[in-house]
Formats: structure tokens, C-alpha cells, sequence
């Protein structure tokens, strides 16, 4: 669509100088070659990237280049692993086009660090910036050290794999004096697919102005539908009916002409809490599909048992014959001896029967046994494996998490989990819980950094000095801590996963004799312990 535009221009450029031969013709071939440009734009490509190995406290400066979706757009990076648990990435991107001219279903961009073995590392939005073209500025930290970076066309930007609309990729990485640097095997992907939604049935986005509807409105409509094609309007009917609210407010908010973070701020709440019934969804249908599965399994059981009545009432038919034959045998001497031998091939038939049907009676009684030992042991190894797997991923992410909080204050690692201390230049004084002004930017950024990482519970805990009355240094804590709280929710952190306490002064790192100690008594600790799934 981009280059299509580009080529309208210049052809209006050859109206105006159509006297000039020369010109015409230049112009016609740019004409050409632009239409040839959009042609290769629209085939499918398989493409692939390098992975950088990135050594420790030497910037690397890194070009990227656009793909076939947008070839015009470039950009370039300084990156430097600081440590060994951490990589700084600072990207600037120019000319990238408007996420609706990509088609339905893209509301936003979306930087991915991707290693050679596949994991998928996603480090932020790259939110739009210029009403024409696009240019922006993003930092952020992966805890990968060996990685090709890529920037994807996405729905919303909490999506958890990157869509094929791959816009951006690294090429060539040197350091500060020119050398290059060393990479590894290369990351292949399919470039060009077209659509997130390769399945038909998703829906799409309902009819909506993309030139003038704010992106992150956008992406609440498009993280709402795909919630419903996960089966939200079923299985997460409460939580898609909250996304839906917090969305049409956020709208009314846009319409009403508020302030684009306010609105943003709405928007992202209602991504956040569309992204919860999705997953919601996508848990309760395959309990539910569990559920079915076991039925089926109780359908199998009662069809051994539905045998092994049948078998009893073979028998009892059985010993009617036997009967009857019995009294048939007294009946004729003549007959007597083939009767006799009669009755005795069935007694031993009977025999059989009867050691059958207890052999038959025994298996089944061992694979009930053994089926309802399969089935317990099946859920505890999930249910571990889960846990297991919750516990790896939290290890993984917790240098790069912890490297993320100490541009807000001071981070320690205890038995409760990561502790963040903020300083008290977030308050605006000593007894106050009114956030100082340079606070708030700051709070915005740590909530964004706590909304991506949703595996910890938050524990806000305010402490301050002893001078005072108990009861207002009580209540001045429980006010700060409380005031972080509503930051937090404010910026889509889901409510349940805060907890604030106030607790004046009663538990003090030194002794109040001084100015400094009680400086180090007024404290804002934020605790993050991980969540775990239960075993059994």
C-alpha cells in the first residue's frame, strides 16, 4: 500500500513536467520499478537471520534492514551484554509504516530476541511515533547472550510467539573500532505469510477507521477477539465481559478527547484482562476436554461389565440345557451312555466356563486397579511437571528481571523473594504520601516491567521512622503503601496479585538516634515472590 501511494505521487509528478521528455521518462521508469518493488512485497519468502554472540562489556553496533512486507524501513542498534545475566539493546527505527496498512488484525510492532534453539525472548512495544512514517526509540534488556533480533506486525502487544508479519531483522553487527563480531547458526522462519490469523474462522476486528482509531484501542479489539476465538464467550464469559467494559470505556474516554495516556493507559487494561480470558478459556476447555476423556474411559468399563453379565447369562443358559438333558437321558436307556458322555463334556464345559469367568472377573478387578493408578499417577506427573516447568521459566527470567528493577531503587534477593527498595525521593516529603513529581514517570515504567512479568505476587510494605504518634505513623504507611498499589492497578497489574501493608515503624533496619538512621527507616519495600502451581 505504501509504495502504491509513493508511486501516485510521482505520477502526478509527470503531469507537471510532462514538456521535459527526459523527466517523463525518468519518472516512468520509478513508476516501474515501484510497482515491481510491490509485487515481490506480496510473495511469500523463506528468509532467514543471523544469531549475534554478544561479547561481555563491548558495544556492538548492529544494522538491521527491512523485509520484503516493507524493504524501504531500516534501523541500527548498540547492544552490550553488561553481564552474565544480562544484554542492553538500545534500537532506533525509522521509517516504518502505519500497522493498519498492513492489513486487518495488526495494531502495533513488537521486539523479539530470538536464540538458535528457538526460544523466544519478547523485550517490548515499539509504540508508533510521527503521523506519516515511523520512527522511535526503544530500550530494553534480554537475559539471552546469543540472539538474532526481529521487530513483527502483532494483534496487541501482549502476545506470547511473534506473529510471520516479520517487518524488521538484523544483518551485520561490528564493534566500537570496526571489527566484526562472531555469529552462529542461523535463525530460519517463513518471512512473508501474510496474516496472524491463519486459521479462517478467527474473527477480525470489526469495521473500524485504522487512520484514525489510537493503536492501543486497536489492540483491546483485537486481544478481545481473540479471546472469543478462543472460546471466552464460553468458558471466560466474566473476565471477556470485563475486557469488554474496560475497552468501550476507554473508547468513550477517546471520543470524550482525554488525554492519549489516560486513554492508553484504558486501553492496555482492557488488553491485559482480554489476554487473561483467553488464557482462562484455553485452561477451563482442555479441563473440560480432560473430563470427557475419562467419561469415555467409564463408557469402556461399563462395556466390560455389560460382557461379563452376558457371560453369566450364557451360563445360566448353560445348565438349563444340562437340565433338560438330564431328564431326556432318563427318559431312554438306549441313549444312556451318549447322554452320560454328554453331561460330562458339559460339566467340563461348565468347568472352564466357570475358571474363565473368575480369571475374567480377576483381570478385571486388576485393570480397575491399575487404571485408577495410572490415572492418579498421570495427574501428579502433569501437575509436577507444570510446577517444574513454572519454577525453570521464573529461574530463566529472574536475572533479567532483577536487572530491569535497579533503575527504580535498590534490589535484593531473600527468602521472601526479589525485594525492591525505593528511595524516598518517590515521596514528595518525609510525612506525606503525595507521589513527587519526577516520581510518576518512574512508576509508570516499573508497572510496565511488573505487568510483563505476571509469575510474581507483589507485596508493597511502607516502613518510617518513630517520630510520631503510632497511630498516624500507622496510617501514613498504610497510605504510601496503598498509593504504590493503585499505581500498579492502574497500569493493568491485576488487583489480585497485590497485596499493600502499612507498618509504621515497628520494624526498623537501625536504631532511630540519627538523621541517617532514620532516613534508612523510611522505606517503600516492594517483594516479589513467584507463583506456583500446586502439586496433589
Amino acid at each position: 500500500m505504501w509504495h502504491l501511494f509513493k508511486s501516485t505521487a510521482l505520477f502526478g509528478e509527470v503531469k507537471i513536467m510532462k514538456k521535459s521528455g527526459i523527466l517523463v521518462g525518468a519518472l516512468a521508469l520509478s513508476i516501474l520499478l515501484c510497482l515491481v518493488q510491490v509485487s515481490f512485497g506480496q510473495a511469500d519468502i523463506a528468509r532467514r537471520t543471523v544469531a549475534i554472540t554478544y561479547p561481555l562489556d563491548d558495544t556492538i553496533n548492529v544494522q538491521f534492514r527491512g523485509t520484503v512486507q516493507f524493504p524501504k524501513m531500516h534501523g541500527s542498534a548498540k547492544v552490550k551484554r553488561t553481564g552474565k545475566t544480562g544484554t542492553k539493546i538500545d534500537l532506533s527505527v525509522s521509517d516504518m509504516p502505519r500497522t493498519y496498512q498492513l492489513g486487518a488484525g495488526y495494531a502495533t510492532y513488537v521486539l523479539w530476541a530470538v536464540s538458535p534453539e528457538g526460544q523466544v525472548d519478547r523485550l517490548g512495544e515499539i509504540k508508533r511515533r510521527g503521523f506519516f512514517e515511523f520512527s522511535t526509540k526503544i530500550s530494553v534488556t534480554t537475559p539471552l547472550q546469543t540472539f538474532a533480533l526481529i521487530v513483527t506486525a502483532e494483534p496487541h502487544f501482549l502476545v506470547t510467539r511473534p506473529s510471520q508479519k516479520i517487518m524488521l531483522e538484523n544483518i551485520s553487527a561490528r564493534n566500537e573500532v570496526g571489527s566484526s563480531v562472531p555469529t552462529t547458526t542461523a535463525v530460519h522462519y517463513f518471512g512473508n505469510s501474510s496474516d496472524y490469523f491463519r486459521d479462517p474462522g478467527t474473527p477480525e476486528i470489526a469495521e473500524k477507521d485504522y487512520a484514525k482509531t489510537p493503536s492501543a484501542i486497536l489492540q483491546g479489539y483485537q486481544a478481545i477477539a481473540l479471546a472469543k476465538y478462543a472460546g471466552a464467550d464460553r468458558d471466560a464469559a466474566d473476565e471477556l465481559q470485563q475486557a469488554t467494559t474496560l475497552l468501550n470505556n476507554a473508547e468513550a474516554s477517546w471520543q470524550a478527547g482525554r488525554d492519549e495516556d489516560t486513554v492508553d493507559v484504558m486501553a492496555r487494561q482492557a488488553v491485559s484482562t482480554a489476554v487473561k480470558a483467553e488464557a482462562t478459556a484455553i485452561e477451563r476447555r482442555e479441563a473440560r476436554e480432560k473430563r470427557n476423556e475419562k467419561t469415555r474411559n467409564d463408557a469402556e468399563l461399563r462395556q466390560v461389565e455389560d460382557k461379563l453379565a452376558e457371560a453369566l447369562r450364557e451360563i445360566a443358559d448353560l445348565k438349563q440345557q444340562l437340565s433338560s438333558e438330564t431328564r431326556n437321558r432318563e427318559l431312554s436307556e438306549r441313549d444312556v451312555t451318549n447322554y452320560t458322555q454328554q453331561i460330562k463334556d458339559l460339566r467340563a464345559e461348565n468347568g472352564r466356563l466357570r475358571e474363565d469367568l473368575g480369571r475374567t472377573k480377576v483381570e478385571f478387578d486388576n485393570a480397575k486397579v491399575r487404571l485408577e493408578a495410572y490415572d492418579n499417577e498421570r495427574r501428579s506427573a502433569e501437575e509436577q511437571r507444570e510446577r517444574d516447568a513454572k519454577i525453570a521459566a521464573i529461574n530463566a527470567n529472574e536475572p533479567g528481571f532483577i536487572q530491569s528493577l535497579k533503575k527504580f531503587g535498590t534490589v535484593s534477593k531473600t527468602e521472601r523473594g526479589i525485594v525492591l527498595t525505593l528511595p524516598e525521593t518517590y515521596w514528595s516529603a518525609p510525612r506525606t504520601a503525595d507521589f513527587a513529581p519526577t516520581a510518576d514517570p518512574k512508576m509508570t515504567a516499573l508497572s510496565e516491567v511488573l505487568a510483563n512479568n505476571p509469575d510474581y505476587q507483589i507485596t508493597i510494605e511502607s516502613h518510617t521512622d518513630d517520630r510520631g504518634a503510632a497511630e498516624e505513623l500507622q496510617d501514613l504507611t498504610q497510605k504510601r503503601s496503598r498509593a504504590v498499589a493503585d499505581k500498579l492497578s492502574a497500569f493493568g497489574i491485576d488487583g489480585g496479585r497485590v497485596e499493600s501493608k502499612g507498618m509504621g515503624a515497628t520494624l526498623p533496619i537501625a536504631p532511630n538516634t540519627t538523621n541517617v538512621n532514620r532516613a534508612r527507616n523510611r522505606r517503600v519495600q516492594i517483594i516479589m515472590s513467584p507463583i506456583l502451581p500446586k502439586v496433589g
